[in-house]
């Protein structure tokens, strides 16, 4: 049984057209947050990010909907769940932080 959790993280939020446009493409890796305007299905690319990752994308009360891990580099991922925020993340941080869906994750 999946026992609900609640998960504090400190990332970069990104907000603006062009936060959001550029993502981790040619960066380091980090924990960005993205904040959308309304529930939608997200398509993702991995074009430019040279390393892998974890997406986490949360409904409207921050509640994990859906996981994806080991995001590589130029692939595309498309959401089968409807999401407000993603949050992108090192590979391997679900695992370590042990996140799950229906779990919480507050940030601000």
């Amino acid at each position: 049984m999946n026992k609900k959790r609640t998960h504090f993280l400190s990332g970069i939020n990104c907000t603006t057209y062009w936060s959001k446009f550029r993502g981790l493409m040619f960066s380091k890796p980090k924990i960005l947050i993205f904040h959308l305007q309304k529930p939608m299905h997200i398509s993702l690319h991995m074009f430019f990010v040279f390393f892998p990752i974890d997406l986490i994308f949360l409904d409207a009360k921050k509640q994990v909907v859906e996981i994806k891990e080991n995001f590589r580099p130029w692939n595309f991922y498309c959401a089968k769940q409807k999401a407000v925020f993603i949050i992108e993340a090192p590979q391997g941080f679900v695992k370590k932080k042990r996140i799950q869906i229906s779990d919480a994750i507050l940030f601000s």
